[in-house]
């Protein structure tokens, strides 16, 4: 029982509580404090028996917990070893386990918090089988009349290869041998799987006379569609392709279809991707509600371009029937069905930077809704007097170009809710109009076909901009191809010279900023579409003009173009990707005019740029042709700007801690907590890939069966 206030004083005598009541209670607010310690005291004995077990200690004891059992602390890169308490609790099952090929997904899986697959190499051996331990599953010779076989012959050093090899002596530590006895290999899929619900199918581009032709992306461009990962039925099955966030296949999703069109039950179980909570789901609306597209309806279909401005197999659709591409994100349907048309789908993405379905902060209470791809321009307008916040609660599309206007002192939020990804595919530019000292938040929108502009003003007061989780799409808009309609167009253009604009976790394209006004770029992509083009640089006042833009911040970015500022204020753990042509007049593919200010550190950029001092960045004088490799350089791509494993090491895992301003305070959750050291310079710093590796490795070193060898893949 606690001893608190009323326990104590019951216990002295009444006496004494009576002329303690006649002069007001002196005494019991004596004991109060006395309560108060002795609650603390309590507590602190309680948390003291909470300690000693794992489930239920306090962080700062669990690594002394697991150094009883010997436990290796790990860096703390991604949630699942952030605290190391799950992992101190499962290290004795782990030992128990060590070397299965069950505890080593798990382990993989755990430590990375990536999807993983452990595979064992010689059970892909072509080998003379024993009589007495026959093994009819893993024949030396491919079963060529088999479409399933002959399709896993394609990725045949994939995680689920099928198809039996010779040995290779190669070590898969280091070389990325693969096929022996001893080897063992971890595949994981570092792109994530996001889903998009509830969005119309988008009209292809130019217009289909018979508007049979539509896509899935909002953007009108042809996108690869990914798996929604399913969860393992029981924790003694290795992870198959179905529970993975790999890219849909379409001749794996054709085979699927066909055998579930083939069952008597058409609820039964299906491998196809398709249907409510799946990877695809299509509906169509009909007497007034949206209902499923039932699998006897749909075929899976190759609909690449065919040339004459038609797809594959327009001739090809029987009547009544909806044909699905999975690999360029195409639909196209017969005469006799209905439309309109949704689905709900899954993309890939190596970042949850930029408009984006992912998870975020929520709305805020009390906030405006606009829906329904309704007008956002009464909405701005009834929130101009006061200020407040707008929240879009869908991810439909916005065909309108409204204009963001805040009066003097105000602040105007504009977010999407928690999960969305509307788009504002706006016909011209959208224009900004922040009065003095106003304040203008966008947040979690993808912006299409316009830049946002900010008019100069006549007087010198501050106007605030700030940019989270938006996307202002590269080149405007994008080709049915996904490329690049404008590329090198501004997506941004600030005339003001006393503006303050914030990017927080943003895609953009190029950027126009005048002089005196100041730029932090944080966890962002700048894309002007090549290395030559012009990404950052002031507002021209004729053609040929190379101003110099305003004052620029970069932490942990990715630029891609050209860079010339004023003042280079501080460029940290960042990779600035630009080259100089002959004849565009430029002194640097970098070029700050004050190079007396500033620093530049732990970043790459190329040896002639005009920058201030430079701390540890690449290329050096030692190491002169150091360069970074895309996976892929196409905003809309899934690996976009993702490191190529083949980027050298000093690159991969060349970033340092990272920066705080002097003047942050050290709650600022806004820098961070001053992490990072030893991962990616550039955009994806955040994900503290090699540390997670590193990780897995430490944890390899520890429980992998005398003997073994473990190699790591990257599936994606």
């Amino acid at each position: 029982m606690s001893l608190d206030v009323e326990r104590l004083y019951g216990l002295v005598p009444s006496v004494y509580r009576v002329r303690d009541s006649e002069h007001g209670q002196p005494l019991r607010a004596l004991l109060g404090l006395f309560a108060n310690e002795l609650q603390a005291l309590e507590e602190s004995l309680e948390q003291l028996y909470d300690d000693q077990f794992i489930e239920t200690c306090d962080d700062w004891a669990a690594p002394y917990i697991g150094d009883l059992i010997g436990y290796r602390p790990l860096h703390g890169a991604s949630p699942a070893v952030a605290s190391p308490r799950a992992e101190v609790a499962n290290t004795i099952a782990y030992r128990r386990r060590k070397g299965t090929a069950l505890m080593l997904e798990q382990l993989a899986r755990d430590v990375t918090s990536w999807p993983a697959h452990a595979a064992e190499f010689f059970e892909q051996l072509a080998t003379t089988q024993y009589m007495n331990h026959l093994r009819p599953h893993a024949p030396a010779t491919a079963a060529v009349r088999s479409e399933a076989a002959m399709q896993a012959a394609s990725d045949a050093r994939g995680a689920f290869n099928r198809v039996a090899h010779t040995a290779e002596m190669r070590h898969p530590e280091t070389a990325s041998g693969r096929f022996n006895i001893p080897h063992v290999g971890l595949f994981l899929w570092r792109l994530q799987s996001i889903a998009l619900d509830a969005v119309p199918l988008t009209p292809d581009t130019p217009p289909d006379p018979a508007d049979r032709r539509w896509r899935l992306n909002p953007l009108g461009a042809d996108l690869r569609l990914y798996r929604k990962p399913r969860r393992e039925s029981s924790i003694s099955e290795l992870s198959g392709p179905a529970h993975v966030p790999a890219p849909l296949d379409l001749r794996s999703m054709a085979r699927a279809l066909r055998q579930a069109q083939s069952q008597p039950d058409p609820d039964a179980d299906r491998d196809d991707d398709l249907g409510a909570g799946e990877s695809v789901h299509l509906e169509r609306f009909v007497a007034g509600a949206w209902v499923t597209v039932p699998a006897a309806e749909l075929l899976i279909a190759d609909l690449r371009d065919a040339g004459g401005g038609l797809w594959a197999h327009e001739d090809d659709v029987p009547p009544g029937r909806i044909a699905l591409d999975p690999e360029r994100g195409r639909v196209l349907r017969s005469d006799d069905v209905a439309v309109p048309l949704r689905a709900s789908w899954h993309y890939g993405s190596a970042h949850t930077i930029g408009g984006g379905s992912y998870e975020r902060a929520d709305a805020p209470a009390g906030a405006r809704v606009a829906s329904a791809a309704e007008a956002l321009q009464p909405h701005l307008d009834a929130l101009r007097p006061t200020g407040g916040v707008l929240a879009i609660a869908d991810s439909l599309t916005y065909a309108q170009t409204p204009a963001l206007r805040v009066d003097a002192a105000l602040e105007l939020s504009i977010v999407a809710a928690n999960g969305q990804r509307p788009l504002v595919a706006a016909g011209a530019d959208v224009v900004l109009e922040i009065g003095a000292r106003g304040r203008l938040v966008l947040d979690g929108l993808v912006i299409s076909g316009g830049a946002l502009t900010l008019a100069a003003a006549a007087d010198t007061a501050v106007r605030e901009l700030v940019l989270r989780h938006c996307t202002l799409v590269p080149g405007r808009r994008l080709n049915a191809d996904g490329s690049a309609a404008l590329p090198g167009s501004p997506s941004l253009v600030v005339a003001h010279r006393f503006a303050r604009v914030r990017l927080e976790h943003c895609i953009v394209g190029a950027l126009r900023v005048a002089e005196g006004a100041e730029v932090v770029l944080d966890d962002c992509i700048v894309d002007a579409g090549a290395a030559s083009a012009v990404a950052f640089e002031g507002i021209a006042a004729a053609p040929g003009d190379t101003p110099a833009g305003g004052e620029l911040t970069i932490v942990e970015c990715s630029v891609i173009g050209k860079l010339h500022t004023e003042r280079l204020r501080m460029a940290s753990n960042s990779l600035l990707v630009a080259r100089r042509v002959a004849g565009d007049g430029w002194r640097g593919p970098v070029w700050a005019e004050r190079t007396q200010e500033g620093c530049v550190r732990f970043c790459w950029l190329p040896l002639d740029s005009v920058a201030p001092r430079r701390h540890r960045c690449l290329p050096d004088a030692a190491r002169p042709r150091l360069a970074p490799q895309f996976t892929s350089t196409r905003y809309g791509d899934a690996a976009y700007l993702q490191l190529r494993r083949a980027t050298p090491e000093a690159i991969r895992s060349g970033a340092g801690p990272r920066w705080r301003p002097a003047d942050a305070p050290p709650d600022d959750a806004a820098f961070g907590p001053g992490e990072g050291e030893g991962g990616e310079i550039g955009v994806m710093n955040a994900l503290a890939q090699p540390q997670r590796e590193i990780n897995l490795r430490v944890r390899l070193d520890e429980y992998l069966r005398v003997g073994l060898r473990a190699g790591v893949f990257y599936a994606t």
